[in-house]
């Protein structure tokens, strides 16, 4: 696993246009674990801090409950659609997965029993439209694996 400082030194380019799709917009999906196993997905704030993907949830959330009894998880960006006449223009969609690791509080939090974590990553993906409009680039970076672009039809 790697934090998110580790990946932009090894795969600068790609590590920035995955920054920005996160960045792209304030709410980001979580997918957790339910205790039964079955995926929840939610919404969630997240920011590239020192180096780090970092969240937070508010006290007794059923997300932060998923978390704290089963640390996987996956986040996706904020979904942009492409111009309909123009999709190799999109900025295309920004996944990673990994692992939820609970770290204290900030200084100046005034939310007791929130959780606060930062993300342990597995692997990054970045999908989108490529140029000509017919095929898809996926661009990746996996534990062990390091970085990889491929395309599809």
């Amino acid at each position: 696993m790697a934090s998110w400082g580790e990946i932009e030194k090894e795969a600068p380019e790609f590590a920035a246009k995955v920054r920005a799709r996160f960045d792209a917009g304030t709410n980001k999906t979580i997918a957790t674990l339910r205790q039964d196993g079955s995926p929840r997905i939610s919404a969630c704030e997240a920011q590239f801090t020192d180096g780090e993907i970092t969240f937070g949830m508010m006290s007794d959330s059923v997300k932060l409950r998923d978390l704290r009894r089963d640390p996987r998880l996956a986040m996706h960006s904020p979904t942009l659609e492409p111009p309909e006449d123009h999709p190799e223009t999109g900025p295309g969609d920004a996944k990673l997965a990994g692992l939820a690791v609970e770290t204290p509080p900030p200084p100046d939090n005034p939310h007791e029993d929130a959780g606060f974590f930062r993300i342990d990553i597995r692997e990054v993906s970045l999908t989108y439209v490529g140029v000509p409009a017919d095929h898809l680039v996926i661009e990746s970076w996996h534990t062990g694996h390091g970085y990889r672009r491929r395309t599809r039809t």
